[in-house]
């Protein structure tokens, strides 16, 4: 629907309901604590109170009736998104086993995550890139924020990072919901993604609006994605954790020596 034509139909819209509020006798103090009058033949004559309630509750039923049988005129209709948890996936499954988790050197786990080319195909396409040519090794997950997103996605090694900094994606539509344990690349705008992504932790539709395009979910190991350490908290410069410039800067030098117990990917592979 065009702009012009949205503008047209609110226009009717506005006129109808206007029309509809005249038609029906009704004053901006209409729902006010008072008893109306009402003119008959030039004298003032008020109305029972039982008689006004019935009168106020049809008039009432009527207008809202009105107003649900014209709210359509003009309205966009957006498509609701799918939820990831009921789709079928049939991309590639790519399996993780995450360091440290806890902050532990003894602990570690395996996450499993299946990436579906429908959802976003040009994030699906630089993930598997990316996968391939083992860029998430060692990477560390430096923000974890509990309730909300595990992220990662800064190469260890600046001068690999470095080579990737301007390879940005243009945006796929978001198509699946941002939902818990939904895999999503991180943005700095329109057409700005690259190598970061994170992993959702709850529920987050909010995200939904803001261009945020799930390429896959983890299908196996929520519980291990949970243990991510997270005692460092938000980066800076809102909070005491990790400061990206410097990950981008330094890699993983500045992340072991300042920040040494955050979780990180020791392998990742495709699932066979």
């Amino acid at each position: 629907m065009s702009f012009n034509c949205r503008i047209r139909n609110w226009k009717m819209l506005v006129f109808l309901v206007s029309s509809a509020i005249v038609s029906l006798g009704w004053q901006v103090n209409a729902f006010a604590p008072q008893l109306p009058t009402r003119s008959v033949s030039g004298n003032l004559v008020s109305f029972s109170t039982t008689a006004l309630q019935a009168e106020r509750k049809t008039e009432r039923r009527q207008f809202f009736g009105l107003l649900r049988r014209i709210a359509t005129i003009g309205a966009v209709v957006t498509p609701a998104l799918a939820s990831a948890e009921q789709e079928t996936l049939s991309g590639k499954i790519v399996e993780i086993t995450i360091s440290n988790l806890e902050g532990d050197p003894s602990k570690s786990g395996v996450i499993q995550l299946q990436l579906e080319p429908s959802w976003a195909p040009r994030g699906v396409a630089r993930f598997m890139e990316l996968t391939g040519n083992q860029f998430f090794k060692d990477c560390r997950i430096f923000r974890v924020l509990p309730g909300f997103v595990a992220q990662f996605g800064i190469q260890g090694n600046p001068s690999i990072q470095a080579e990737w900094r301007s390879k940005s994606l243009l945006d796929d539509p978001v198509k699946v919901s941002n939902s818990r344990g939904t895999v999503v690349f991180a943005t700095a705008g329109p057409n700005s993604r690259t190598t970061q992504l994170f992993i959702n932790t709850a529920d987050n539709s909010f995200l939904d609006k803001q261009g945020f395009s799930p390429i896959g979910k983890v299908i196996s190991g929520m519980d291990v994605v949970d243990k991510f350490y997270a005692g460092y908290g938000e980066g800076a410069p809102r909070g005491p954790g990790p400061n990206q410039g410097m990950i981008q800067m330094r890699g993983n030098a500045y992340l072991e020596s300042t920040y040494p117990k955050l979780s990180y990917i020791s392998s990742i592979k495709f699932a066979e």
